[in-house]
């Protein structure tokens, strides 16, 4: 599939035990993490567990009872929403001693899973790396653009 990523540390970095550890967070249900060779971070798309991360953003005072029946698209979209979600997994990577190169740096959140459907999985469940380039393409792009700033 890709050559694996390789930051200006000179590392080799196994995205998939990256995975591994923020699939440990709570608040999320499906993970890809993305490093491109070019780059000095690894960014992320993250499919949140919609009740834990509804919880989770009221005990923190993210939002309010009035957000409960805001669609999870909706809360995705929000600033707030993924910054609470990036700390959740900053702190999980902490846990798991993860290296400062191996920690995502900016995430993108999506409401849709990813699915064997709509080729995104393998009939075994594994990510399809190549096609979740393709679709996420414009927002890895956007994501290290964010990072640059």
């Amino acid at each position: 599939l890709f050559p694996p990523l390789q930051p200006t540390s000179g590392e080799y970095i196994a995205v998939e035990k990256i995975e591994a550890v923020y699939k440990k967070c709570p608040l999320v249900e499906q993970v890809w993490v993305y490093g491109n060779s070019y780059e000095s971070a690894l960014v992320a798309v993250v499919v949140p567990a919609e009740a834990v991360l509804r919880s989770s953003l009221a005990a923190a005072g993210v939002t309010t009872d009035a957000d409960a029946a805001v669609p999870l698209a909706e809360l995705c979209a929000r600033p707030e929403v993924n910054k609470h979600l990036l700390s959740a997994l900053t702190a999980t990577g902490k846990e798991a001693k993860l290296k400062g190169f191996e920690a995502v740096k900016a995430i993108h959140l999506d409401d849709r899973h990813f699915s064997v459907e709509d080729d995104t999985l393998t009939p075994t469940f594994k990510l399809k790396r190549p096609q979740l380039l393709k679709r996420y393409q414009a927002k890895v792009d956007e994501l290290y653009a964010q990072l640059k700033k």
